[in-house]
């Protein structure tokens, strides 16, 4: 959901803060404003209407009838969040000035100034208590520049920048697999995705984002980063432009951008992704999906990463070696593996860290962390060092943890031991690191002993023992007494002078007390100022070694990939799988990671089923009834070959598979209302898809094409494809199915073998072998499916005597398939079809059409008619 970009009601009167208000809204476009006044932040008209609803708080009104609501600004990050989950997008309007500064500019009335300090949307979140920790926040951009279609992606909590390229019929594989927070295009774009955000088309020029990449990363020429396509260079500026927008000329941390080659990652549509459930699961959350079965990561950053692996597998075998060997490694050894990951599990969010940091929205603690983080990276480093037969990747990576001594050692020096989040109240810089700040601290010290001396003197002077020197934001430090004993004070000569009345207390104010208050006021606003003027030196270090601390961050996350993948493994007994270049899937003791982890949690064992596909068998077809496994043996393989070329470990006694470019997976289906498409059109989409760009080295899983139209279609869709894909496509696949005509395919396709998941029926009640046998199904079982399934008896008694009358039809006619065996091949009737279409054309390209009289041209019109019904 989006706030209203206008006001239903009708501004109230023209008072100078509405008049504010009014003119930051307009800056604010579809933003809610949250409106900075004192400690609240307010909202008015329709924005307080979608708060309030949105936050489920009060919706009040001012004295003039407009709807207003509010939440405190110490706590604001909460609301944002829930604001921002919801689809909403706010614009934080801070005060630019103190009250006294507004006095001292235009007088007693003068209104504070206030402006757009930043504006907080999905994908521009830095802030921890707005981001998941195990989840990346990805802002992306996409343009098109002369039939290109160019893609920049950004994490800018970490700063990570990806640019790319493809083609318009890959935009969806590709924003699918970013799973982008937030999306923004040019303005106007016909092809623009679903919610994308539009921004003005200048800014996706590529001339002006070469421009912007060198002047964030202070370079002459991109050169050093990689080449870049025009296209990628049109993406970058439109997302660069965009965050200096929201950030109001504040940019994030941004690395030097990273060129992403589509041929090295295994391609996935969107439509494959969603039906292996690879990050979120059918119901839409991680519970159920494939990462929350294999993630055992230990820090937020190595689950981002793995995120980003299973996301983008990979398609050069000494890559993907190189990763198995590292979690070969770490699987081999348990007792190295357990203390890595105890010290990973204690380390903090660097990359997180290093982002608030950069990005000016950094606490002492985060400077902590980062200290932390990098003494600690050190440590491991040196630790690991002392290792023998250490594989490639890790020598790789050492060199990576190590190299922030000197920062490491200023910030020992510099803070406290456990920094605090807020540095408005100073105390986080080290006693010793600053001698003059030091003293500061110590008059303010003996000042505040020297209040608590004149307390009890005033106390023996006065003779009231309930006398208390108290301090408050208005008043600073004064003398309180209960109402009773004010009279006391009241004297001439007392030395007290009265202040303020209460209900039931005096407050007075002394010399003495002013003096050590004045104090304690210039020693502490001193101390502040210093410790600002430390910190914002801290920060400039953190700054300029920005780019090493960030390597730092993604080794530590490459590390604990690892160790996660290894613990994985060593948990269920995954075996590490053999990459080769031939076309072929062996697999022994196939599993499917999230099944098998369900059943497991249920105390229920998993039957494990094989797979093997070669140039010779590579397209299975698999029948049996519904609930036997096919649908889950199907996606079991898909995911194997995925996991494997992520790098892990893989749910088999053993697993040699040819490297895949391509992963199809058609499962399932439903309607997709958003596009105006019923189930079955969305099942021919993807069907269509995979038809036109599977090849030899990909892998595909088909189940149930054609279920969703008549008998007759389906078949007939079913086998065209089937066949189109064993002749055509000639990927390897497995291709489940009700159809048991499909089964006379085996008899002219020679790569495809008939196969199926075992059920048996006992004592009237169907038990579900899940296990996969060679040959084809003898039956659906579909009645005992739904006797299971709780149908009503009467009605599966009817059934079954439909059925008895609809089968003994088919044995008379030859059944649905009667004549299907004399059909030619699918390549045969395609030439048949073309030869046909050829002696049309050549008869039409010979005639005089000048010459024909009326009479021959209706002859030869009859003549043409009879040639094409032959």
């Amino acid at each position: 959901m989006h706030a209203s970009t206008q006001s239903s009601a009708t501004p109230g009167p023209a008072t100078p803060m509405m008049a504010q208000y009014h003119a930051l809204k307009a800056q604010a476009s579809d933003c809610l404003l949250f409106y900075r006044m004192g400690d609240f932040f307010e909202l008015f008209f329709d924005d307080a209407r979608t708060a309030a609803q949105v936050l489920d708080i009060a919706l009040t009104s001012r004295g003039d009838g407009v709807p207003m609501c509010g939440v405190p600004a110490h706590s604001a990050e909460g609301y944002l969040a829930r604001l921002i989950k919801a689809g909403c997008r706010v614009a934080i309007a801070e005060q630019t000035e103190t009250p006294e500064q507004a006095k001292k500019r235009g007088g007693s009335k003068a209104l504070v100034a206030r402006d757009i300090v930043r504006f907080v949307t999905a994908g521009t979140l830095t802030e921890e208590a707005l981001l998941e920790p195990r989840r990346a926040n990805v802002l992306a951009a996409v343009c098109e520049v002369r039939g290109t279609i160019g893609l920049a992606a950004v994490d800018i909590s970490t700063g990570r920048m990806e640019l790319e390229e493809c083609g318009p019929d890959r935009i969806g594989a590709a924003l699918a697999r970013l799973g982008a927070s937030e999306l923004v295009c040019p303005e106007g774009w016909d092809e623009a995705p679903l919610d994308a955000i539009g921004r003005p088309t200048r800014d996706f020029s590529s001339d002006s984002g070469e421009v912007r990449l060198r002047g964030v990363h202070g370079v002459a020429t991109l050169d050093g980063f990689g080449q870049f396509s025009r296209a990628m260079l049109g993406a970058a500026g439109g997302l660069i432009a965009y965050l200096d927008h929201v950030g109001r000329g504040n940019l994030p941390l941004l690395l030097p951008p990273v060129v992403r080659d589509g041929a090295a990652h295994l391609a996935m549509d969107e439509a494959t992704r969603a039906s292996l459930e690879v990050l979120e699961s059918s119901s839409g959350g991680r519970r159920g999906s494939l990462i929350d079965a294999v993630d055992r990561c230990v820090t937020g950053a190595g689950a981002r990463q793995l995120a980003e692996d299973l996301s983008a597998p990979l398609t050069d075998i000494a890559a993907i070696e190189a990763r198995l060997a590292l979690v070969q490694w770490l699987h081999d050894d348990p007792l190295l593996r357990d203390d890595l990951r105890a010290v990973l599990r204690a380390l903090p969010d660097v990359g997180r860290a290093l982002g608030r940091v950069v990005a000016g929205r950094g606490s002492p603690r985060d400077l902590g962390q980062l200290r932390d983080g990098l003494s600690e990276a050190r440590r491991l480093r040196d630790h690991l060092l002392r290792r023998a037969d250490r594989p490639a990747l890790l020598d790789e990576l050492l060199p990576l943890l190590g190299g922030h001594g000197a920062l490491v050692d200023l910030y020992a020096r510099a803070l406290v031991p456990a920094p605090p989040t807020e540095r408005s109240q100073g105390g986080f810089i080290a006693e010793g690191y600053d001698h003059a700040l030091d003293a500061l601290r110590a008059t303010a010290g003996n000042a505040r002993r020297a209040i608590a001396a004149l307390e009890a003197k005033y106390r023996d002077e006065t003779g009231v023992a309930a006398l208390k020197i108290r301090h408050n934001g208005v008043l600073g430090y004064f003398i309180e007494v209960p109402a009773k004993h004010a009279d006391r004070l009241m004297a001439p000569d007392s030395g007290f002078t009265h202040r303020q009345t209460m209900a039931g207390a005096v407050r007075f104010n002394a010399l003495a007390l002013h003096e050590e208050a004045s104090r304690i006021g210039e020693a502490g606003g001193h101390s502040l100022a210093a410790e600002e003027a430390h910190f914002e030196e801290l920060v400039a270090a953190a700054v300029s070694q920005a780019e090493a601390i960030a390597r730092t961050a993604a080794a530590l996350a490459r590390v604990d990939v690892a160790a996660g993948q290894a613990e994985r493994a060593a948990e269920s007994g995954w075996c590490r799988p053999e990459l080769l270049e031939d076309p072929c899937l062996e697999i022994t003791g196939g599993r499917h990671p999230v099944v098998e982890a369900a059943l497991g949690a249920k105390g229920e064992r998993f039957v494990a089923n094989d797979c093997r596909l070669s140039q010779a068998d590579r397209l299975w077809l698999v029948g049996g009834p519904n609930m036997g496994g096919k649908s889950t043996f199907l996606r079991q393989n898909a995911l194997i070959v995925l996991l494997a070329q992520a790098g892990g470990f893989v749910p088999a006694e053993a697993a040699k598979l040819g490297l895949v470019d391509r992963l199809f997976s058609r499962v399932g289906a439903s309607d997709n209302l958003a596009r105006g498409r019923s189930t079955f059109m969305v099942e021919m989409v993807e069907t269509a898809a995979i038809l036109s760009q599977a090849g030899e080295r990909s892998f595909v899983i088909l189940d149930e094409v054609g279920r969703g139209t008549s008998t007759y279609d389906g078949l007939a869709l079913a086998w065209a494809v089937a066949e189109a894909v064993h002749s055509n496509n000639r990927s390897r696949c497995l291709f489940a199915t009700h159809y048991h005509e499909l089964a006379r395919l085996a008899d002219t396709c020679e790569a495809l073998s008939l196969h199926h998941v075992r059920a048996r029926e006992w004592k009237g009640d169907l038990v579900l072998l899940h296990e996969v046998a060679e040959g084809p199904a003898d039956r659906s079982y579909g009645l005992a499916v739904a006797k299971l399934a709780g149908v009503p008896a009467p009605v599966v008694a009817r059934a079954k005597t439909v059925l008895e009358k609809l089968e003994k039809g088919r044995a008379e006619t030859g059944g649905l398939a009667a004549g299907l065996g004399d059909l030619p091949l699918f390549a045969a009737a395609l030439d048949a079809a073309e030869e046909k279409v050829d002696r049309l054309r050549e008869k039409l390209e010979g005639l005089d059409i000048d010459s024909l009289s009326p009479r021959e041209a209706l002859d030869l019109l009859y003549e043409l008619k009879r040639d094409a019904a032959t």
